[in-house]
């Protein structure tokens, strides 16, 4: 969901139906054996964790690799800390590798968000190679799509929908946002839901009980952005049975906040400028880019744009309306492609504003219920928020941005009355509790872009010095979620995987971002 998480921004594949096949002598196969396949247990006493076999999910386009697959629930306490309470299930898939001697450790995948929906992830990994050489197992994170209970907010959904048509900031979308807030939030509690049990520690404990329902000896996890957060609290919490941990666009627990956020702006946006720089043919027809971007956002920012404009998807044009905060909310957002940035600036500051305009109305299309907005709002409102004020996001922003107003430096990129709806959420504060770099010998992988400008290529080099057995690969000129944008980054990932210790990272020497778009004057 692009405004409140981390998770990439680009369209997906769809997913299809494929029930439980007989699990064979694979690492998997345990998961049958131990299985208590009777009546699941409703909300009410809490058990053990289990696993218990069960048919895929069924999303409305199909997904090919769900045809092979094994799939089932995963039965967890919602609440660890509250015995004798109830029991949630979660969507579990286990793919089979496509190699006819597959390794015996398979690789487990940790979805963005906090909320993203991980089976829409699945084409994007077996694509990028994940189940060649080993199994590769997904599991929702709790409160997900095909999970019991589903804490999406399809309140939230229409807001978002409706606000492409409204100022960023203005009261009336922060009114719009925070009676949505309370309508999903009312609406998921009086189903019995406890929201302060759908964070980080008790989604690093799920993964922990999967490997064990499964029974699994030894795994490998890989995850992006909100997952490699998840990967790395799971890697503190329950080192047991871990062989490695590849992680994809790194938001680090001890530092992921809202302030945290426009570090990440800067980061991005300051490589993007050093690039155009380098590559002749952009510096020579766009010199300026920092310049117009920072005109363009106080600009807007003070007297909005209103268009007409059909969206990506086809359709009927709808009200958009572009201001400061929208084109840094796009631009982070990762709506218009690296490569067409420095384009997409230049063209604006002539007075063509279509390509921002055009993205922005693709938001205009509700995908309602596919986002878990209430686990985003249980972890961020947990886990980013409570230990800052907001005039410490407007500082990190004055920081990053001098000449931006303070108006739109002062709500966090993607993260819009991110405050205000943490007070209506009401989850305990978790900042202690997460604020701890992991320590482990276990070797780990950090894999960035350096376009990415939700989460810093420079946070994997700051998190690995706690990680001696670590590896930190950049890839130029991609933005976030590296592996299924990169072959170079798939070959190391895989390299790794095989050898976690010695990944070949030969590749990422030679790299270029891809040519910037260059449009006649």
């Amino acid at each position: 969901m692009a405004e409140h998480s981390y998770r990439n921004g680009t369209a997906v594949a769809g997913a299809g139906l494929a029930l439980l096949a007989a699990l064979g002598p694979t690492s998997a196969g345990a998961a049958q054996r131990n299985a208590d396949t009777g009546p699941a247990a409703g909300p009410g006493t809490a058990v053990a964790s289990r696993f218990v076999p069960g048919p895929c999910p069924r999303p409305p386009e199909p997904i090919e690799a769900l045809a092979t697959a094994r799939c089932g629930f995963l039965e967890v306490p919602e609440n660890r800390a509250r015995p004798g309470g109830r029991t949630i299930r979660l969507a579990v898939a286990v793919i089979p590798a496509t190699s006819a001697k597959p390794a015996q450790d398979p690789v487990v995948f940790m979805a963005g968000g906090p909320g993203g929906e991980v089976f829409d992830d699945i084409p994007f990994l077996v694509s990028s190679g994940l189940n060649r050489d080993r199994e590769l197992i997904v599991m929702a994170q709790r409160g997900n799509l095909y999970d019991k209970p589903n804490l999406a907010c399809p309140e939230l959904d229409r807001v978002y929908a409706t606000s492409v048509g409204l100022p960023s900031y203005a009261p009336q979308t922060e009114r719009l946002t925070l009676d949505a807030v309370k309508q999903c939030r009312a609406r998921l509690t009086a189903d019995g839901t406890d929201l302060s049990a759908y964070n980080s520690t008790e989604n690093a404990a799920d993964f922990a009980d999967l490997r064990t329902a499964l029974g699994i000896k030894e795994w490998n996890v890989y995850g992006h952005s909100y997952g490699s957060n998840l990967a790395l609290t799971y890697l503190r919490l329950h080192p047991q049975g871990i062989r490695a941990v590849a992680v994809d666009s790194i938001a680090p627990s001890q530092d992921v906040s809202l302030p945290f956020a426009w570090a990440g702006a800067r980061e991005g946006l300051e490589n993007l400028y050093k690039a155009c720089a380098a590559e002749p043919a952009c510096k020579s027809r766009f010199p300026d880019i920092e310049r117009t971007l920072n005109e363009q956002v106080r600009k807007l920012e003070a007297q909005p744009l209103t268009l007409d404009v059909r969206p990506p998807q086809g359709g009927d044009p709808v009200k958009v309306v572009l201001d400061g905060g929208a084109l840094v909310n796009l631009l982070v957002a990762k709506a218009i492609p690296f490569a067409e940035v420095p384009a997409a600036i230049e063209e604006l500051g002539r007075g063509n504003p279509q390509r921002f305009a055009r993205a922005r109305a693709a938001g205009s299309v509700p995908s309602l219920g596919q986002s878990a907005h209430g686990l985003t709002n249980s972890v961020v409102c947990a886990e980013w928020v409570p230990d800052h004020s907001a005039s410490d996001v407007l500082n990190a922003g004055r920081k990053a941005f001098p000449d931006w107003p303070d108006q739109v430096l002062a709500q966090a990129p993607q993260l819009a009355f991110q405050e205000q709806v943490c007070r209506v959420w009401n989850v305990p504060d978790r900042t202690a509790t997460m604020r701890v770099a992991p320590v482990s010998s276990v070797p780990t992988l950090f894999i960035n872009g350096t376009g990415d400008m939700k989460t810093g290529a420079s946070w994997a080099q700051k998190t690995a010095r706690a990680l001696p057995r670590s590896t930190t690969v950049q890839v130029p000129g991609i933005g976030h979620w590296v592996v299924p944008q990169s072959p170079c980054a798939q070959k190391v990932l895989a390299s790794f995987l095989a050898r976690p210790t010695a990944p070949d990272t030969g590749c990422v020497a030679g790299l270029k971002w891809e040519p910037f778009t260059i449009t006649p004057k």
